[in-house]
């Protein structure tokens, strides 16, 4: 079965070669493309037709979201990041042989727990599965990924994002 490539960002940036008309990503990763050589990469695929931008159903967005809520990688994925992950399971789902080109650990730790294949460009990739949590540096409190203030409202300490392994 061909491979579906959903391409991130860093694709273009990392300089991943196109070498089939099998190229999948969303509208959103082109406000992540800033340089001028990477741009002109990304435009000059999809002018040749070696990508495809493809818009994502509401539901798939949901289940990424579901997914890292409890991972903690709400905290880290852009809105882009997400709708990349969201064409990947999408695509999978319609049954195609889904591989997503990014350098990102964040968008890769989401995409290993959704189990879809991934690689990276010019990294090699991440090897274990880690979820994020709100910590206070001071009195080690846990917060929920949406408590909104930067301070411990016990200590006053400030709150930083925690990794933690999981156990796969």
């Amino acid at each position: 079965m061909e491979i579906s490539y959903v391409l991130d960002a860093s694709a273009f940036i990392n300089g991943f070669k196109l070498t089939t008309n099998n190229n999948f990503t969303v509208s959103e990763i082109t406000t992540e493309i800033k340089d001028f050589e990477s741009k002109l990469s990304f435009d000059m695929a999809l002018e040749e037709g070696k990508i495809t931008i493809l818009d994502v159903s509401q539901n798939y967005i949901n289940k990424v979201e579901e997914t890292i809520s409890n991972s903690g990688d709400i905290l880290r994925l852009s809105n882009p990041d997400k709708k990349l992950i969201s064409l990947a399971c999408m695509l999978k789902e319609s049954g195609k042989n889904v591989l997503v080109i990014s350098d990102d650990y964040t968008i890769q730790n989401t995409l290993k727990i959704m189990n879809i294949n991934y690689s990276g460009v010019i990294t090699e990739g991440i090897k274990e599965i880690y979820n994020w949590m709100n910590v206070c540096e001071g009195c080690k409190k846990q917060y929920s990924s949406d408590y909104p203030f930067d301070d411990c409202e016990i200590c006053g300490s400030k709150i930083y994002k925690k990794r933690i392994k999981v156990n796969k």
